[in-house]
């Protein structure tokens, strides 16, 4: 459009909206986190009792009427309605108008690492049960994972661009950066972007199980997720949502919005090693960290907090560990660290989102939530890792790590404005 306003070159978050295993919206979630809480418990979603994990970190307090009319609440896959109400707490609280004209400009890129798999173990059901005749209509439109992006860009009448992202773990950073990109280039003024992931099911959870990557500590529920301690054997599967409304910073002044942040660097990278172990090496790891320390300009002494990927696996904890030390030299030493998967599980594809949001949380108040269960340090894993109790501590620049299988690597870099 030729009346496009020039891009200010700068992207800023605005809003910001959460369902998370500790509370939706960030009012429940951010307290309780900063208390090292833990949500993980055994599963009430199905009966755990035939799997070799039992446990994981719910979403106890979301009622999905409370965002959408009474039958699609009913309907659609618990995915799509975890990105509708995160979507619609990051609208309200940028407290955005959206006439016609920014609402060609305002886009929705919403990522699910997963997608409709409860949804789809269903109707999949129905279909063995029945037969083909059984399986609902709306089968593949509420089990790809663009669905959410498309649902909450019908909902709030966002004709801007329109996508997802799907890279496993790394799905709601990628989500972050790839709207960033958006808007600095003009291509949209204003973004809805996060993840979104409902895996707690029996496909989801046969899988990993069968995969061998999850704790199998089903009867401590509270201490299972300890990322970067010696005697960690897994991660915890969890589930949620975060969504922010990213903003072109002129805009973004000129309505006089309140900033949360801004996006100032974006790196991601590929292993090219394996679909699910990441490279012992951790090469990828480190060049996202360095591709994301370039484009913002920025050098490993200007980094104040890095929440990490952290997933309580072996080879992950110590490929990041190893990672942050080679691209921040000395200052690995310095810079605290701490994974928050060891109270919330690991989300997949919401969980790059929710550690940006938590980014942003700990630079608004000064306050770097804790590494629980952090109990016998690893000699491979010796860095910060803000064991078990949260810190005071003013941060203008932090990072956040997210990796996925099949090799994705990002990092994002987020500044305090």
């Amino acid at each position: 459009m030729s009346d496009r306003p020039v891009p200010s070159g700068r992207v800023v978050i605005t809003g910001v909206g959460a369902v998370t295993p500790l509370g939706t919206g960030v009012a429940k979630f951010w307290p309780r986190l900063l208390a090292g809480e833990s949500a993980v418990e055994r599963i009430t979603l199905l009966d755990p009792s035939e799997y070799t994990t039992q446990i994981a970190a719910e979403v106890k307090d979301f009622v999905a009427e409370d965002w959408l009319d009474k039958k699609e609440a009913r309907r659609i896959d618990r995915f799509i309605a975890f990105a509708v109400a995160a979507a619609a707490m990051a609208m309200q609280d940028s407290e955005i108008k959206v006439d016609d004209d920014l609402r060609n400009e305002f886009g929705v890129m919403i990522g699910s690492g997963i997608g409709g798999l409860t949804y789809l173990g269903e109707q999949h059901r129905r279909q063995i049960e029945g037969g083909p005749s059984k399986v609902s209509p709306f089968l593949v439109p509420y089990m790809i994972p663009d669905m959410a992006s498309g649902y909450v860009s019908i909902l709030n009448g966002l004709k801007g661009p329109n996508t997802c992202v799907v890279t496993a773990c790394s799905t709601g950073a990628n989500a972050i950066g790839d709207a960033y990109h958006i808007i600095k280039r003009g291509d949209a003024i204003c973004m809805l972007a996060g993840g979104t992931e409902a895996p707690i099911n029996e496909l989801g959870l046969g899988g990993f199980c069968a995969a061998r990557a999850m704790t199998t500590r089903n009867d401590d529920p509270a201490h299972a997720s300890r990322p970067f301690d010696k005697d960690r054997d897994g991660f915890v599967i969890g589930e949620g949502s975060a969504v922010f409304v990213l903003e072109d910073y002129d805009h973004a002044i000129a309505r006089g919005a309140k900033i949360y942040g801004e996006v100032i660097g974006y790196g991601m990278t590929g292993d090219a090693y394996h679909i699910t172990q990441p490279d012992p090496n951790a090469d990828g790891a480190y060049r996202a960290v360095k591709m994301a320390l370039r484009t913002a300009g920025k050098s490993p002494e200007d980094i104040g907090y890095v929440n990490a990927h952290g997933t309580s696996t072996y080879y992950n904890d110590k490929g990041e560990t190893m990672a942050i030390k080679r691209a921040f030299g000395d200052h690995a030493y310095n810079v605290p660290v701490s994974s928050t998967k060891s109270m919330i599980g690991h989300t997949l594809g919401a969980a790059g989102a929710i550690e940006a949001l938590i980014c942003l949380l700990a630079m608004r108040d000064s306050k770097l939530p804790p590494t629980i269960n952090y109990e016998t340090p690893d000699p491979e894993c010796d860095l910060d890792y803000i064991p078990n109790v949260a810190r005071d501590k003013e941060v203008n620049i932090s990072m956040s790590n997210s990796y996925g299988f099949g090799g994705h690597n990002v990092s994002l870099i987020l500044k305090k404005v």
